[in-house]
């Protein structure tokens, strides 16, 4: 026999997993904690699984996931099919999850956001994550769409070739180009960052353990500028900075490329879709064509 999904117990669920625990969930639907905690446990009776682990905040369990999608997928059909029949309200926006790197925020992704027609009233909810990672949240539900490096669909998703971040290694005019990468200090966005590794590496020899962790765009930029390292900085956010004296080039002809994707769940959504379209096209004009 066929078990339903309610609709309340899958919307509770969401609100959970956005809200990260029971009591800010209790506040974002105006019932009770312990309303919130009675829904999630007759959801679970009914799909016979562990949809969430009870932390603080709360994990999803994988099957929860795949929950917390189905969920997202109807909230946003439903706003869809609303607004299509003038059963909005003027002013209520489809909420839009999107997964993009720290990069790509910081130089292309707003502009691009900025293309998507005003009459869609989309409410934007960016998740900031490494391109290598994206793709992680969008498995696990908790995005509709993401920037990512990897052209593999994630299930239920389609994918479209954005284009290519390169990226200059750059310093200060301070600290010289003619370094010795080995014991230069270098400048790191993060744990999982590897460009600067991989442009030594592919010099044949190591990056410096004296390494300073920047995990900010903007910052980065600024402590590059500002002689604490060298590092690899997106063309796009250097602009005239070689020009002007900001920084220099410790290799112009040896740039790295890294491919950006845009991955989107498979729904016939408007508001999707025009998301879709503006990002694609200011890709197309702001990011290297690999091809070009």
């Amino acid at each position: 026999m066929t078990k339903e999904l309610p609709l309340d117990l899958v919307r509770t669920l969401l609100a959970v997993a956005d809200e990260g625990t029971f009591d800010a969930a209790a506040s974002a639907l105006h019932v009770t904690p312990s309303a919130i905690s009675q829904r999630v446990k007759a959801l679970e009776q009914r799909t016979g699984r562990v949809l969430l682990i009870r932390t603080k905040p709360v994990r999803l369990t994988e099957s929860g996931q795949a929950v917390v999608r189905f969920g997202r997928q109807l909230a946003l059909l439903e706003a869809d099919t609303r607004a299509e029949l003038g059963l909005t309200a003027d002013d209520e926006p489809v909420r839009l999850p999107i997964a993009v790197n720290a990069d790509s925020l910081a130089t292309w992704f707003l502009p691009a956001l900025k293309r998507v027609p005003p009459e869609h009233k989309i409410c934007f909810e960016l998740h900031r994550e490494d391109q290598d990672h994206t793709t992680t949240l969008l498995r696990e539900g908790q995005v509709m769409a993401a920037v990512t490096s990897s052209p593999d669909p994630v299930a239920g998703c389609s994918v479209h070739r954005l284009g290519q971040m390169r990226y200059l290694a750059v310093a200060s005019p301070a600290l010289g180009t003619d370094l010795d990468l080995a014991e230069a200090p270098v400048v790191v966005f993060g744990r999982r960052d590897d460009l600067q590794d991989r442009f030594a590496r592919e010099r044949g020899t190591i990056a410096s353990s004296l390494r300073h962790y920047v995990p900010s765009s903007e910052g980065f930029f600024d402590a590059v500028a500002g002689g604490m390292g060298w590092g690899m900085v997106p063309l796009a956010q250097i602009g005239d900075r070689l020009r002007d004296g900001t920084f220099a080039c410790l290799d112009l002809d040896h740039p790295i490329d890294v491919p950006l994707f845009w991955q989107q769940w498979k729904l016939d959504s408007p508001a999707l879709a025009a998301v879709s379209a503006a990002v694609t096209t200011a890709a197309a004009d702001l990011l290297v064509d690999p091809h070009g």
